[in-house]
């Protein structure tokens, strides 16, 4: 009985940090961090592309995993991810498992699309005392996507290659406060009636549909299919649209998200706990379970529009 009461303090310190986390990821979440002006532009030349229906997760597939990053690791995220595509996709996924799995997407893309729950934070969610969820400082109720585009992009410059089976990427910071907000922060926040505009902080759009956008990096090592970092396998191209040295162009993969948040409620997307729910820290992974086939046929309309 003697060693039980040092748990209970140790407890109850965690329970009080979680609340503290919680209050103060609210607090950031507040007025600064919402705007209704979309500061930045959008500029790029058309390319073809080719986009993958894969749903709004209707099946509501959720987990505080990461396939990419934590594999192995249950709960590795401390935050809640939805999914489209793969069903199976969690921590203990493998290649194998994966290839083998049903999928949400057409055309038989077992790839797996994932990235952080968006939530209302005045309300309580299914998860307010689950590793991921409140347990992690994430409180409020999940709001479900109303659309999800896949969509694949060629090259303004040149042809693309297809990209290998297996393939893994993440784009966007999901540590950006502790890091400053630094070079990787890709987060792309917007609204359905500013095309084109977009900001890293929280847009009020009213009755419009609030949108994230996610790209990914499209210049590959030619070898590696994930690195230590998850990041130099594959990088961003350069300004102009052409791939650095020693990399070669892949189709891009960009992710856009919609939702429809109900007019004057706060939100905020899940996050790490010292990342205070910033949305800066949004962030996107990808693991490429296509068919060889069909990732031919995607690369052959890319290459065959410019």
């Amino acid at each position: 009985m003697a060693r039980s009461r040092p748990m209970t303090f140790a407890v109850a310190a965690v329970a009080v940090i979680v609340v503290v986390a919680s209050a103060v990821a609210y607090a950031r979440s507040g007025p600064d961090q919402y705007v209704s002006e979309l500061d930045q532009t959008l500029s790029e030349p058309d390319t073809p592309n080719v986009v993958i229906r894969c749903g709004t997760n209707e099946e509501r597939h959720l987990n505080a995993d990461n396939p990419v990053v934590s594999p192995g690791i249950p709960f590795g995220a401390h935050h809640t991810h939805e999914y489209v595509g793969n069903k199976s996709a969690d921590a203990m996924s493998t290649n194998a498992s994966l290839a083998a799995a049903p999928s949400t997407c057409e055309k038989d893309d077992r790839s797996t699309y994932y990235w952080p729950v968006l939530r209302l934070t005045d309300g309580t969610g299914h998860d307010a005392h689950a590793e991921g969820g409140g347990l992690h400082g994430n409180v409020g109720e999940v709001l479900k996507p109303k659309s999800v585009e896949i969509r694949y992009e060629g090259s303004p410059v040149s042809n693309v290659l297809p990209m290998p089976r297996f393939l893994r990427m993440i784009t966007g910071d999901p540590m950006a406060f502790t890091n400053n907000y630094g070079p990787k922060v890709r987060a792309r926040w917007g609204c359905s009636d500013q095309p084109g505009r977009y900001t890293t902080r929280y847009p009020l759009c009213g009755s419009a549909t609030t949108l994230r956008g996610y790209d990914f990096a499209s210049c590959w090592d030619g070898n590696n299919t994930d690195s230590a970092s998850h990041r130099t396998h594959v990088v961003f191209p350069l300004v102009g649209g052409a791939c650095p040295p020693r990399t070669f162009p892949i189709p891009r993969l960009r992710v856009t998200v919609g939702y429809d948040v109900p007019v004057g409620r706060p939100f905020a997307i899940d996050s790490f706990p010292e990342e205070m729910r910033d949305p800066a820290t949004d962030h996107a992974m990808f693991i490429n379970v296509m068919p060889d086939a069909l990732m031919g046929e995607l690369v052959q309309h890319l290459n065959g529009g410019r």
